[in-house]
């Protein structure tokens, strides 16, 4: 296969990243935006031995699943990857990524339960996150990065988000103009404003503007203000070179920063940078589930990357007490919050710190007492160490819940003991079975939530039982 040429091929099948699989001279090639069974041109971008990228340049026979995306910036915009795949086909596909990275990297087959349905396809998310930067003439952009770049796509809005996204980047662009403000360069390391981040709480919005210096946003205030009945603004500082969105630097410039809601019959309290799922209606299923599954006067709960403390205190109710360990600071000061609110001094109890740092302390306290862990770590998984204590401390129960198949496949297959470490590499462990290794954890049940409709991402949850010795 040649690069820069164009070739046609059957897509076989969908691969981890929503792209078809297309066998052609003997070369396994990845073509976004097709659909299995689909005949398509494609042409030949990259190719290395016997591993091709192409670009999709036509499609010559239909799939039944096509579907016609909404959005005009689709196949430009790196935010989405499934529009152009009907809705019922997209749960599947999530359901078969889920199974199969269980299988090839965790050494793992179990039958995964069907995909639980978003009640909203478009405009769920409640949080939206915004670069703002400058094209190649210098002009401020503000949009989403394109596909594997940092070159922004400007948008006006995004089908993702509900109404607000649109009357925030209108106006962000507004002041920026009438201020003289410009967006960052990243190349140059000069520009004002890097990134908007607005949060939707019960129709308020927790509004940030992160800039390279502390700016005065009064202008800003009062153009929102023509549009939006309830917010708060934050300006956050970030001068570094990096690219986290958030500096250390926060100021107030309109309001208190925080709002209150309430959900699943829990008060709480959230900030700009506190932690809560993006999709309010499947995260109230996600929590309900574990909150089920472990539900018991008897149990103590120990939720490890913790957040906000939504599902601590959730678990709060539903166990004996609940041991939340956060490494946010925020996020913990808005989780003690929601513990007074709630009345649940003597039930809930938040550790800030990194949980490999905490998960000692928190196992000292609750020894003695039937424990359940609940887990909902970063993109990354856990540490190896937290792999250990979880494996040391002896749980009756695990509930995982994780927003990376390949991750959680490899923290799955330590935890259950069909991979191992040798060496500092893991490696599938010829000693385990279907049944479970004594000592380890054997898996309940699996089902994925779809937190994220349109995208290629999907958040599982997997139940786990510990094998006790016969």
């Amino acid at each position: 296969m040649e690069k820069n040429k164009e070739y046609i091929g059957e897509v076989l099948s969908l691969g981890s990243e929503g792209e078809g699989v297309i066998k052609c001279d003997g070369v396994t090639v990845f073509v976004p935006f097709c659909l299995v069974g689909e005949r398509v041109s494609f042409k030949a971008l990259k190719v290395n031995g016997n591993i091709a990228y192409g670009k999709l340049t036509e499609v010559h026979t239909l799939s039944e699943d096509r579907a016609t995306p909404v959005c005009p910036h689709f196949e430009r915009c790196g935010g989405c990857q499934l529009q152009h795949l009907a809705y019922p086909a997209q749960l599947d596909f999530k359901r078969q990524l889920v199974s199969n990275c269980l299988k090839k990297i965790g050494g793992l087959e179990v039958r995964t339960e069907q995909t639980v349905a978003s009640a909203k396809q478009y405009a769920y998310r409640n949080k939206l996150a915004l670069p703002v930067g400058v094209d190649g003439s210098g002009q401020t952009v503000v949009g989403f990065y394109a596909p594997r770049s940092h070159r922004i796509i400007p948008v006006s809005s995004c089908a993702l988000q509900a109404e607000w996204s649109a009357t925030l980047i209108s106006a962000l662009i507004g002041f920026m103009n009438k201020e003289g403000l410009s967006g960052y360069d990243e190349r140059s390391k000069k520009g004002d404003i890097r990134h908007i981040v607005g949060r939707e709480l019960d129709g308020k919005l927790i509004i940030t503007v992160v800039t390279t210096a502390r700016l005065n946003l009064d202008g800003f205030v009062e153009i929102l203000s023509q549009s939006l009945k309830k917010f708060t603004l934050w300006n956050n500082v970030n001068s570094d070179d990096g690219n986290a969105v958030f500096g250390k630097e926060w100021h107030i410039c309109c309001g208190e920063g925080y709002f209150t809601g309430e959900d699943a019959g829990i008060k709480f309290k959230a900030g700009a940078n506190t932690f809560l799922q993006v999709n309010d209606d499947v995260r109230k299923l996600l929590y309900a589930a574990v909150c089920d599954e472990l539900r018991d006067g008897d149990t103590v709960a120990i939720d490890l990357y913790s957040g906000g403390g939504m599902l601590t205190a959730m678990l709060a109710k539903a166990c004996r007490a609940a041991y939340g360990i956060e490494i946010v600071a925020e996020a913990v000061e808005c989780a003690n919050q929601l513990k007074k609110l709630n009345g649940l001094d003597e039930k809930m109890f938040n550790y800030c710190g990194a949980v490999e740092d905490r998960i000692d302390e928190v196992f000292e306290k609750t020894a003695g007492y039937r424990r359940a862990i609940v887990c909902d770590p970063p993109r990354k998984g856990m540490e190896r160490s937290v792999i250990r204590e979880i494996l040391r401390c002896k749980a009756e129960k695990v509930v995982l819940i994780s927003c990376n198949p390949a991750t959680l496949a490899r923290d799955l297959g330590l935890l259950c003991g069909s991979l191992k470490e040798d060496g500092g590499k893991l490696v599938k462990n010829p000693d385990y079975t279907p049944e479970g290794l004594t000592g380890f954890y054997r898996i309940t049940k699996i089902i994925p939530f779809d937190m994220f409709p349109q995208t290629k991402h999907i958040e599982t949850l997997i139940c786990l039982k510990r094998k006790q010795p016969k």
